[in-house]
């Protein structure tokens, strides 16, 4: 079968790590079988930045082309984006059929590239992915953000979700036909040489739901009874100088150490040797960051409640133990110190939740199954 990916959120030269995981899905979909082409929606800001990212690409064997619109500034006008992009996508789709004759178009995100899609009046049958921003975000934005949402779930084919709780977020919201389809990561031969000393680790755009200042809270909290306890942060983001400062505040800068933004492969390495890995997020749809590190046999700690760590609790075997993702009250920097401190004082448990981590990620979370279950999603839609 022959696909085309649309996309807003994809590696490009000026960003080879945004939306690194639909880059992954589409390769894991050619791999399972699929013939794959890839449009991305560019935004180029400023203006000239439209020649720093070439038209098209090559990306592990994928033709990827950019595909420039122009649109207001994103706060008030998200939304609508997706009628600032279908003209030039719908021209570029049909230069595409030309050559690549699609059967089906899978877009990620209802808006804006599934709402470009249908205000570009395909015929294709439409598969949209929500990874959550939709239907947490998007539609709390404005009535006209909420209408092209529920508009593009009306048309598509079929809707796929990250975890159960935002599939039935999407059904809320006008999705007739929708499944779970969950996103993986590369299983590595082992687990890496743990560091030393003991590190505590985030990979997570620095935005303030991420809530890395509950992790240097719990930190500081954690000093006496941990004194070479570290603390290493990857990722950028507006809250880049805040999270400094407190660090500052609370005396432990010298225990933190910041990233910024890294190369996937680094950022994986960074997590995989880390003796737990600390995500305290809220409004966490699935969260690729978790299974990534828990592939490395690392005991991971996420937030009760939550729609992401709640998924893979429930698909690792239904209790946190099990799966080998502990969760904590949202919010609460106390509640997560006790868990760290609790995993950094018994090596034996620590060891056996990395395990039962990885053993989880190799279950249910790895890119083949993916891959799989994408071309799967791919020929439902075509019936």
């Amino acid at each position: 079968m022959k696909v085309v990916v649309v996309a807003e959120y994809y590696p490009r030269a000026g960003d080879p790590v945004l939306g690194v995981w639909a880059h992954r899905q589409a390769v894991a979909a050619r791999d399972a079988g699929a013939d794959v082409r890839v449009l991305v929606l560019h935004r180029p800001l400023p203006p000239l930045a439209a020649l720093r990212q070439p038209r098209r690409a090559t990306l592990d064997g994928l033709e990827v082309e950019y595909v420039r619109f122009l649109a207001p500034p994103r706060p008030l006008s998200y939304g609508a984006w997706g009628a600032w992009a279908a003209p030039s996508l719908a021209l570029a789709l049909r230069a595409l059929k030309r050559s690549f004759p699609f059967e089906l178009i899978h877009a990620h995100y209802a808006v804006p590239a599934g709402d470009a899609v249908r205000r570009a009046r395909r015929p294709e049958p439409l598969l949209i992915s929500v990874h959550g921003g939709d239907v947490l975000h998007t539609v709390e934005r404005s009535a006209t953000a909420r209408r092209a949402v529920q508009r593009t779930f009306a048309v598509a084919r079929l809707v796929l979700a990250n975890s159960s709780g935002i599939e039935r977020l999407c059904r809320a919201h006008g999705a007739s036909a929708s499944r779970v389809l969950h996103l993986g990561t590369d299983l590595p031969p082992g687990p890496a040489a743990r560091a030393e000393p003991p590190t505590l680790v985030t990979v997570g755009h620095l935005i303030a739901r991420k809530r890395h200042a509950d992790v240097l809270r719990a930190l500081a909290l954690l000093c006496e009874r941990h004194p070479t306890l570290r603390y290493e942060i990857v990722g950028a983001g507006p809250e880049r100088e805040r999270l400094g400062a407190l660090a500052g505040a609370l005396a432990i800068a010298a225990r933190v150490t910041f990233h910024g933004q890294l190369p996937h492969e680094q950022a994986l390495a960074v997590a995989r040797r880390a003796t737990v890995f600390v995500l305290p997020s809220v409004n966490e749809a699935f969260g690729v960051a978790y299974v990534e590190a828990m592939a490395g046999g690392v005991p991971a700690i996420a937030c009760r409640g939550e729609a992401g760590p709640e998924e893979i609790v429930a698909v690792g075997g239904g209790s946190p133990e099990e799966a080998g993702i502990k969760l904590v009250p949202a919010g609460d920097p106390e509640a997560l110190a006790a868990e760290i401190d609790a995993l950094l004082l018994d090596e034996q448990r620590r060891r056996a939740l990395g395990a039962r981590a990885r053993e989880t990620v190799a279950a249910h979370f790895t890119w083949e199954r993916c891959g799989r279950e994408t071309v799967a999603a791919y020929e439902a839609a075509l019936k």
